[in-house]
């Protein structure tokens, strides 16, 4: 008998404990289902929306061929730099990435456009390839960068 009453005495103080963790994790799955799927609809929403138009010349160099909307709030360019071919470059990747990351860093913190990303503290990324479809390098811009 002295068993179960421990296993009753131990139960007793855990139920507080799991009480709370079932709470914290309904809270949790409830935010999760009503909360994001507007986000995460919006952020798909805008990615169909210009990729209607994809791609698209954004300058002499770039050519925008979609964006799409992914996990963890994260908003995705994916360029291609239609000159370039990576096996020709005479320039190293990270100072193209030094080049080109301020710009759009200030972009995202001033573009009307940007502006639900923002509000949503978005991650915005932006893949570049090169004009035969090679990979070049990611640029991620933080919420902390254009905040």
């Amino acid at each position: 008998k002295s068993t179960s009453t421990g296993s009753r005495l131990s139960a007793k103080k855990l139920y507080p404990y799991v009480l709370a963790a079932v709470v914290f994790l309904a809270a949790f799955f409830t935010t999760q289902r009503f909360l994001s799927p507007s986000i995460n609809q919006a952020m798909m929403a805008a990615a169909s929306e210009l990729n209607e138009g994809c791609p698209m010349m954004v300058d002499g160099e770039t050519r925008l061929d979609n964006a799409v909307a992914l996990p963890d709030n994260t908003f995705q360019y994916n360029y291609s730099l239609v000159n370039l071919q990576k096996d020709e470059l005479q320039i190293e990747l990270d100072a193209i990435k030094n080049e080109l990351l301020p710009g759009i860093v200030n972009n995202v913190k001033t573009n009307p456009d940007l502006q639900f990303f923002r509000d949503n503290k978005t991650t915005m990324s932006y893949n570049y390839r090169d004009k035969a479809g090679v990979f070049l390098l990611k640029l991620k811009v933080t919420p902390h960068m254009y905040q």
